[in-house]
């Protein structure tokens, strides 16, 4: 069951044990994080895929990929064994159109990073095509590409009308959240689901206690 009708999704899990601590807590849906250019908890390819077979029935299963064409998405999908894929590097629409085709049944998750209006923009473009989208603050542009798992909060307030402007698509609000901040962007921006990585973590490790606090500020952020 969602909590108080938001989704709870624990990014950057490393291992079936971090796997079985988020569910322990009532995550909806586990991160698995790929090769990335920066930014934290990317695992091997191998671990990826076992976690996910011990995981299956259980949650949701995202595999972050930074892959961009379809084929090579569609290939370390397939690979991976998840039932989600996040896109982290915004992708085009023809790419989500040709994943579609490629891996019918794997639900698709392009992430939009939110650096301004102009994200509104893009996820309408986006959303039709999408099962859901993820915002978060990364910096594609960088000169060294960030692609996500920044600890950066962005603008709740364009995040905010993005949701009304791509409902009913669902949206992930990421970037930042912890527990003492949970609450205020939810009850601002009023997505299906959040994410987090290093708000739960402490040493680059899942914090249960840390995991727990942010569970109990998140049951207690949107009045059923």
């Amino acid at each position: 069951m969602p909590l108080s009708g938001v989704q709870l999704k624990v990014c950057c899990i490393a291992s079936v044990a971090e796997a079985d601590l988020a569910l322990a807590h009532g995550a909806d849906a586990i991160g698995l994080v790929s090769a990335m250019p920066s930014g934290p908890g990317p695992i091997a390819d191998a671990d990826i895929a076992v976690i996910a077979r011990a995981t299956a029935g259980r949650a949701r299963r995202f595999l972050l990929t930074s892959r961009t064409t379809s084929v090579d998405i569609a290939a370390h999908v397939r690979a991976a064994g998840t039932d989600t894929v996040q896109i982290v590097d915004t992708p085009a629409e023809h790419v989500l159109r040709e994943l579609r085709r490629l891996v019918e049944g794997v639900a698709l998750v392009p992430v939009i990073h939110v650096r301004g209006s102009d994200a509104i923009a893009q996820a309408q473009a986006l959303a039709p095509l999408a099962d859901a989208l993820l915002l978060d603050s990364g910096n594609p542009g960088a000169a060294v590409r960030e692609l996500g798992g920044t600890g950066r909060t962005h603008d709740w307030a364009v995040s905010a009308a993005l949701v009304r402007a791509v409902a009913p698509c669902p949206v992930f609000l990421a970037g930042g959240l912890r527990a003492d901040n949970v609450a205020e962007a939810v009850r601002t921006v009023r997505p299906a689901g959040v994410d987090l990585c290093s708000g739960v973590r402490t040493g680059g490790r899942l914090d249960g206690a840390k995991l727990a606090a942010f569970v109990m500020a998140l049951r207690g952020a949107w009045p059923a």
